[in-house]
């Protein structure tokens, strides 16, 4: 781990996830696994029956989440999960439910 105002380890996920994973409780699913690996993001419902989730943090902590997202209770739902990975902002203070 590097020392100074920089950790280069934090990075941004853009996720797309299908499957049964809408009107099962997905979102608060995700929610709360992003708060137990300590990440900072949102998840939210997209018309074409996919899940869209943006995630910020150390990229041990998002690859926790992803691990964590297909193993609990509701990963079993999941057919497919696009990752793209994008530049780190820092933007997100908390996980959030966005409608």
């Amino acid at each position: 781990m590097c020392g100074g105002l920089f950790n280069f380890n934090m990075k941004r996920y853009h996720l797309y996830v299908e499957g049964i994973v809408q009107g099962v409780g997905f979102r608060w699913y995700a929610r709360r696994i992003g708060n137990s690996v300590k990440i900072n993001g949102w998840v939210k419902n997209l018309p074409d029956g996919r899940v869209e989730i943006v995630i910020e943090g150390e990229e041990e902590k998002l690859e926790e989440f992803l691990q964590e997202l297909k193993e609990g209770y509701l990963g079993e739902n999941i057919k497919k999960i696009e990752k793209f990975e994008e530049e780190y902002t820092g933007e997100f203070k908390s996980f959030e439910i966005r409608f």
